[in-house]
């Protein structure tokens, strides 16, 4: 069969099921299923496809037509400079979170920072492999209460060449976590429990509640998490913290009770305030 023939079906597919794109969404599945890069396609539309390459292509075609996400499809999700396995125990990355990237090298703009960080909640370890990628005499620690996320995560740093510098634990949040870090990262859950089922079906039926659900206000996650930044941020230090749509100012809020002050807030793509810079307040110490 034709790669043309086969995009159109699998387009008329993710189309009569609501997918958003459904041409480029099948244009990409084509892709992964044949092994194919975007320019052998666009060099030639009309290449033949093999029938095991076809049947991958359809069957993949309805699992995204039943709103699995694309990335679970071919495993893999690009994240600032990496390529990162994902799957049903993570959370997808995002761009949004992104700005975290862009603050943190901004606090320590000098390549050769030997920073200690610690990633807390890493998921997939998108954010804490990000910033060792960046800053090659950094070394880190990712915790996270999910022996399958950590898994992932520990694939993560050793494809990205990282595993030499990144450390992981199981854990809630800071628990059992001693010693201070120069750099706190932290993208808790955030989502109100009873609006989880509202989400797109992407999130809600694939992406694991543990990494979305903030409990009844969103905020649970950062109430427990907030004691924990204080005592392992070192002097000098800076945590930050990611946050959904309008929480940051109480986050802020939250934080300052346990001795945090916010040092500044970086906007998304969408403008919407996402990343939260938070330092030891002034006479405060985390000895």
């Amino acid at each position: 069969m034709k790669a043309t023939s086969l995009l159109a079906e699998g387009t008329r597919r993710l189309g009569a099921a609501g997918v958003e794109n459904p041409a480029g969404d099948a244009r990409l599945i084509l892709l992964h299923a044949a092994g194919w890069t975007r320019n052998d396609l666009a060099v030639d539309p009309e290449r033949p496809v093999g029938k095991i390459a076809a049947n991958t292509f359809l069957s993949l075609v309805d699992r995204r037509a039943a709103h699995e996400p694309l990335s679970h499809l071919t495993g893999r999700r690009g994240f600032w400079t990496l390529d990162f396995e994902v799957g049903r125990d993570v959370l997808d990355p995002r761009p949004d979170s992104e700005s975290l990237i862009e603050a943190a090298l901004d606090l320590f703009p000098a390549q050769d920072a030997a920073i200690r960080v610690l990633d807390l909640g890493v998921g997939s370890g998108c954010l804490l492999l990000s910033v060792l990628a960046e800053r090659p005499n950094a070394t880190g620690i990712g915790v996270d209460l999910s022996p399958g996320a950590l898994a992932v995560a520990r694939r993560n740093a050793e494809a990205s060449g990282l595993s030499s510098r990144a450390e992981f634990a199981i854990g809630s949040w800071g628990q059992g976590i001693d010693g201070q870090f120069d750099l706190v990262l932290c993208n808790p859950p955030y989502i109100e429990s009873g609006a989880i089922d509202a989400l797109a079906p992407e999130v809600s039926r694939y992406e694991p509640v543990l990494a979305l659900d903030g409990g009844p206000d969103g905020l649970d996650a950062y109430r427990a998490v907030a004691p924990d930044i204080f005592r392992l941020l070192a002097p000098g230090g800076a945590a930050v913290v990611e946050a959904g749509a309008g929480q940051m100012d109480e986050i802020a809020n939250l934080f300052a009770c346990a001795g945090l002050c916010e040092r500044e807030r970086r906007t998304d793509l969408g403008g919407i305030p996402r990343a939260g810079v938070f330092v030891h307040a002034v006479g405060e110490s985390a000895a």
